[in-house]
């Protein structure tokens, strides 16, 4: 029997294709400085929760939850689930180490798989990988905006253009109980021509009306709904101030009245980023505040805002843009050997190299096939090595071997006890 990954689940293999390892590493890598930059600090949770963690955080009747959540019964008959958002876990961690006690203000980054039972599609998969952040302790509106300057900031790292950011508010609970009540009697009429899921939500949270997907919903939504006032003077002059921080660092938007997140626990600013190289589907990332969520989850009344970004989503538009290969400073040095005594010293030679230190990224191999000369050389160019190591039994009875530049092709012999400042003198 041939075994293949689960539907909806990809391997992510070496070999410098898109979505190969070597992208992940270098989405991360570039992550983790501008993260440092803004001094965000890691924060890793499982990748099991319990249900009723997500249900109390995102909503008893959002599509996550309803639709999209793995979930199992573990020996000890709880209900668990794989996460399908970052958010929540890192709330539940926040409160369970007591953060709230000690220093209530944390500014947290993640990188790590989600896990969503939607249909695979492009860049919509049931495993998935996010990028974000979130920063817990604060209801200053310059949080709000440099969330959204720390996202435009890796958009921007990772070499991604033409992506829009669209902004909106929903202002606090009361606020968004009077655009609920809107909205319901707006869409009155057309509950006939809405989808199923529409009509429900309608009723249960009007709110979620305006995240449908559906082409007709929205179509209808938009024709009986255009954006109205309804924030109170604190969340208007809340969210006056998240643009001002945005227009004075030259950060492009736009106000999109129609944007709500999927989420529950979103209050006030909340925000999109999309990519017209992604089709219908053309979120990289999106985030807001939740400013209630902390005390839902029986903590103390604490602002927060946050964001995610795919990274899947982030490769493909990365691909249709040229931008696959990100700069690797990486330098590959490579030992062919020829003959039993030559083996004995490349095996030798290349762990010495590799206990170094080196002023940059250095890697090191050698043959543990016994090819010959050409396909060890051919090995050595299909890595992408800069210098290569040559021994054979000459080499071994002069105590040299031959360092070749594979850029210049140039070849000059060298002592076996000078080989590691000659390589230093080329990487440091």
């Amino acid at each position: 029997m041939t075994y293949k990954s689960v539907k909806g689940t990809a391997d992510i293999l070496p070999s410098g294709l898109a979505g190969s390892s070597e992208l992940y590493q270098a989405i991360e890598a570039i992550s983790r400085n501008i993260f440092q930059r803004f001094n965000y600090r890691e924060i890793r949770t499982p990748v099991i929760e319990e249900r009723s963690l997500f249900v109390k955080a995102i909503g008893a009747e959002t599509d996550i939850v309803t639709k999209e959540m793995f979930s199992f019964r573990d020996r000890g008959e709880r209900e668990i689930v794989l996460r399908p958002e970052g958010t929540a876990p890192i709330v539940r961690a926040y409160l369970e180490a007591n953060f709230h006690k000690q220093d209530a203000f944390q500014k947290f980054y993640y990188i790590g798989p989600m896990f969503r039972a939607e249909r695979p599609q492009a860049g919509r998969m049931r495993q998935f990988h996010q990028i974000g952040a979130e920063a817990i302790g604060s209801m200053a509106p310059e949080i709000d905006a440099e969330i959204i300057v720390l996202m435009a900031n890796l958009l921007d790292a990772m070499k991604i253009k033409g992506y829009k950011i669209r902004i909106n508010n929903l202002g606090c609970k009361d606020d968004k109980a009077g655009l609920s009540k809107t909205l319901r009697g707006a869409l009155a009429k057309e509950k006939s021509v809405l989808c199923d899921d529409c009509k429900k939500r309608l009723e249960i949270n009007p709110l979620r009306v305006l995240d449908c997907k559906n082409e007709s919903c929205r179509s209808v939504i938009r024709g009986a709904f255009k954006s109205v006032k309804f924030l109170c003077n604190k969340c208007d002059g809340h969210f006056k101030k998240v643009l001002g921080c945005l227009d004075s660092l030259g950060i492009k938007y736009e106000l999109d009245p129609y944007i709500v997140r999927g989420l529950d626990y979103y209050t006030q600013t909340v925000f999109e980023v999309t990519h017209p190289e992604l089709g219908s589907q053309d979120a990289l990332g999106a985030g807001g505040r939740y400013d209630n969520l902390i005390s839902d989850m029986g903590g103390p009344q604490l602002g927060a805002a946050g964001f995610a970004l795919g990274v899947e989503r982030i490769l493909i538009v990365a691909a249709k843009q040229g931008a696959t290969v990100y700069p690797d400073d990486k330098s590959v040095i490579y030992i062919a050997a020829m003959g039993q005594s030559a083996k004995e010293k490349a095996f030798e030679l290349i762990n010495s190299l590799r206990g170094i230190e080196w002023g940059k990224k250095a890697s090191f191999d050698t043959d543990y096939e016994d090819k010959s000369l050409k396909a060890q050389m051919r090995e050595a160019d299909k890595l992408g090595a800069k210098f290569v190591l040559i021994i054979g039994d000459d080499e071994i009875s002069k105590g040299e071997a031959v360092l070749r530049d594979m850029a210049t092709k140039e070849q000059i012999a060298v002592k076996f006890s000078d080989i590691i400042n000659a390589l230093k003198g080329k990487l440091c």
